[in-house]
């Protein structure tokens, strides 16, 4: 059986609840996926060189709960993940992370910033939302053959919030130009999910939605247990 080893990468507090989420949605897809399957919070201010700090770990997700204390140790395994191709999640935080760290790398906006910690950016690819999500819940409608739509086994899901930003659509045909799909939509049309083509990577998918939630309430989320069963292929 091949293990996993799973970097958690931001700065943890038992405050935040996708924290307090996320190690019961690993448990409950270890034991549905019956893996051996370890992971490790990594906090941001220890990432200085990704393919050392991180060398030790099969896949990566970077969690909510930005801004992160070293926003470049967040992009450093971000960018290390992406190119070593190994299984990536980034959700919150970690999906407006790695907007901003493939616009910079892979799409050439090398500016490419966060309103959030830099406000005054002139290419602000992650942006302030026209109305704040925070403990908000609404409908994602997923596209058709996205890696995420096959984890859900369905068009549509009820996901749940907790941020002020999301990305910046003016950007939108750069970031496609160079690769990236937008897979997930409110009902307003919003992007709400991105991800990379099997061409360019086995399984890099970003949410703006904190799909972990769902295990605080004994559902195994979807999402997660694609993002295991993705490193038993990988």
């Amino acid at each position: 059986m091949k293990a996993v080893s799973i970097a958690l990468v931001g700065d943890y507090s038992a405050e935040v609840t996708a924290h307090r989420a996320i190690p019961v949605a690993l448990e409950r897809a270890r034991a549905e996926l019956k893996t051996e399957l370890t992971w490790s919070w990594v906090a941001t201010p220890t990432i200085r060189e990704a393919a050392r700090d991180l060398k030790d770990f099969s896949a990566v997700w970077v969690v909510p709960a930005s801004p992160y204390k070293n926003m470049h140790g967040a992009l450093a395994a971000i960018r290390w993940a992406r190119e070593t191709k190994r299984p990536f999640l980034g959700t919150c935080g970690g999906f407006q992370h790695a907007l901003i760290e493939f616009a910079r790398n892979v799409a050439g906006l090398a500016n490419a910033d966060h309103a959030e910690t830099n406000p005054g950016g002139d290419l602000l690819v992650v942006a302030p939302l026209s109305c704040s999500l925070v403990e908000k819940s609404g409908a994602v409608h997923f596209a058709s053959g996205s890696l995420i739509r096959a984890a859900y086994g369905c068009e549509t899901a009820n996901e749940g919030y907790h941020c002020n930003y999301g990305f910046n659509s003016a950007y939108r045909a750069p970031l496609e130009r160079a690769g990236l799909r937008f897979t997930a939509h409110d009902d307003a049309g919003d992007v709400r999910a991105a991800e990379l083509p099997p061409e360019m990577h086995p399984f890099f998918v970003g949410t703006l939605f904190q799909s972990e939630r769902a295990a605080l309430h004994g559902e195994t989320p979807p999402l997660v247990r694609a993002f295991v069963q993705a490193n038993l292929t990988a």
